[in-house]
């Protein structure tokens, strides 16, 4: 008997689904699909899922990948959120090659455009006031009134659109209208605005145009002009969708694009809006759009985030077209996940007290041979060095121990880390009665952690050597919002900011190897979490460290 193939069955999303008809169908040669940011502010977590979502369809189908930054507002739009966007992009390995486009580069195009849907009769300038336009528009449940400027002869709507162009119009007082029905059940199809008078200075295009298209007009156009096949956007856009589809119908591109909506990426507990992050960088509540404490991309790649734990976290959060909250504690996790085999395991005391080994020689350095990741063996060795008097963390002694206390305590034995049985004999305080030294022995036969006796010891701390260890500053990190109140203030709507969201730890003190660190390299913290060195303040022999994520949490997985 012939054995049976067994096929894995691959689920495939509902844009998959699309794509893969369309080319079965012939519509297509080969796909393409875009990112199209507004340079307007910094991306976030959210725009990551685009991001990936459309590069890793263009790659998955043999397809091309555009960048486009959609900058037909110059009122909000810099060349500095030009550059973070590109960054951001490379850093999350979508790669663009020479597929960087602008909207600005096809005005010329998109005013021609206008042109044409003039001399077909279905654009007309409106000199009706932003007020008067939202009056005729109508409601959802009543239908608008035509413009009293609705019915101009084409001859003249070319006139005075070109005159809108050569600047003779101030701001708001006429703006280009497409003729398509004002009792249309759908607002947006209520002769929406298509272009407006804006004497502005563009970061792309300087001076030469005073004009700009909106960006439903505009955004089909700059896909049809492309060549993309596939333009996929977030559900609001859902409704704007028959304007997109009538843009590129009456302008008559031979291969229309399609546009497809799922749903945006939501986070529990966090900040994404950009006036928000803009108010918190104005206010100094935050040091930039990329402090840590934000879910900007330039802001979890300065805390240490990985490009393959953010790409692991969009795929687990899927595609689809419902809208739903993911837990920031899933996000936690995929870098856990990225980290753990990565990181190298490093010893790291960030709420010091000395410890002194009074039967050690005093004076000697030696040095203890210790794995880098004992999960990992791969990541090599690395010589620790020991000496008489060491840190450990304040919390790894207590005088008084509690019920269950494995750590250290007059008279108890525990193991330092890949190094000897110590016994607490004493310990010294200050006038205030703080613990300032703690006293110790050792046995020079347990080194490595392992009694030759075979007598047992129920708790292990981290240390590093006093002599030899570099003072770095830990920053650790809460939620930038206070997740008891909620993010947004019910009555006025401000943020529930988190006093509490950073915690500057001046003096923590770390094993050599760390006293190396650079920008974006990142370690394990024994017990105390996964840190990455900060790339605007840690300098060689004074390391600045960012906690990315403590090592614990009570997330999972949900089954499949």
């Amino acid at each position: 008997m012939e054995k049976e193939t067994v096929k894995e069955t691959v689920s495939k999303n509902f844009i998959e689904q699309i794509i893969e008809k369309d080319l079965a169908e012939g519509k297509y040669e080969e796909i393409c699909t875009r990112f199209p940011p507004e340079p307007n502010g910094y991306l976030h977590i959210g725009h990551a899922k685009s991001i990936l979502l459309n590069y890793g369809l263009a790659k998955k189908y043999n397809g091309k990948f555009n960048l486009r930054f959609d900058d037909t507002n110059p009122t909000k739009e810099k060349t500095e959120f030009v550059d973070s966007i590109k960054a951001d992009v490379k850093w999350l390995g979508a790669d663009w090659e020479d597929r960087l486009y602008f909207a600005s580069d096809y005005f010329d195009q998109m005013y021609e455009a206008a042109i044409k849907l003039i001399k077909k009769g279905k654009a007309f300038v409106c000199d009706l006031s932003p007020e008067e336009i939202r009056e005729y528009r109508g409601t959802l449940t009543e239908p608008g009134k035509e413009s009293p400027y609705r019915n101009r002869s084409i001859e003249e709507n070319l006139d005075l659109f070109e005159r809108m162009k050569n600047g003779e119009f101030p701001d708001g007082s006429h703006v280009l209208r497409a003729k398509i029905d004002m009792a249309s059940p759908n607002i947006n199809m209520r002769d929406p605005i298509i272009y407006r008078v804006a004497h502005m200075t563009h970061h792309n295009t300087g001076d030469k145009w005073c004009i700009y298209p909106m960006y439903d007009f505009a955004h089909p156009i700059e896909d049809a002009i492309e060549g993309v096949t596939h333009s996929i956007c977030t559900l609001e856009f859902e409704d704007h969708r028959p304007l997109y589809d009538w843009v590129v119908r009456e302008l008559e591109y031979p291969h229309p694009p399609k546009q497809i909506e799922f749903a945006k990426l939501y986070l529990t507990n966090v900040v994404t809006g950009k006036r928000y992050i803009k108010k918190l960088v104005e206010d100094g509540t935050v040091d930039g759009w990329d402090d840590p404490r934000l879910v900007s991309i330039a802001a979890l790649r300065r805390r240490g985030f990985t490009p393959e734990s953010i790409q692991k976290f969009v795929e687990l959060c899927g595609v689809s077209k419902a809208n739903s909250s993911v837990d920031y504690a899933m996000l936690e996790y995929c870098i856990r996940e990225d980290l753990k085999m990565k990181a190298p395991r490093m010893m790291a005391v960030l709420d010091p007290v000395k410890l002194v080994i009074d039967n050690y020689p005093e004076g000697e350095i030696e040095y203890l041979e210790v794995p880098n990741n004992m999960e990992n063996p791969e990541l090599g060795v690395r010589q620790v060095p020991f000496g008489r008097e060491l840190y450990i963390e304040r919390e790894d002694f207590m005088e008084e121990p509690v019920k269950k206390y494995r750590r250290l305590y007059p008279g108890n034995e525990v193991r330092l880390m890949n190094a000897y049985f110590v016994t607490c004999t004493s310990c010294e305080k200050d006038e205030e009665g703080n613990i300032t030294v703690i006293h110790c022995t050792y046995d020079p036969a347990s080194k490595g952690g392992n009694s030759p006796d075979g007598r047992k010891v129920k708790g292990t701390i981290h240390w590093v050597c006093a002599s030899t260890a570099v003072k770095a500053q830990c920053r650790l990190y809460e939620n930038i919002v206070d997740e008891e109140k909620g993010v947004y203030n019910k009555e006025d709507g401000s943020l529930n900011v988190n006093p509490n969201s950073l915690t500057v730890v001046e003096e923590a003190y770390v094993e050599p190897e760390l006293g190396k660190a650079g920008a974006y390299d990142r370690y394990q913290f024994v017990r105390n979490g996964f840190f990455c060195g900060d790339c605007h303040d840690t300098k060689p022999g004074a390391p600045v460290f960012n906690r990315i994520v403590s090592l614990k949490s009570s997330f999972k997985l949900p089954e499949k």
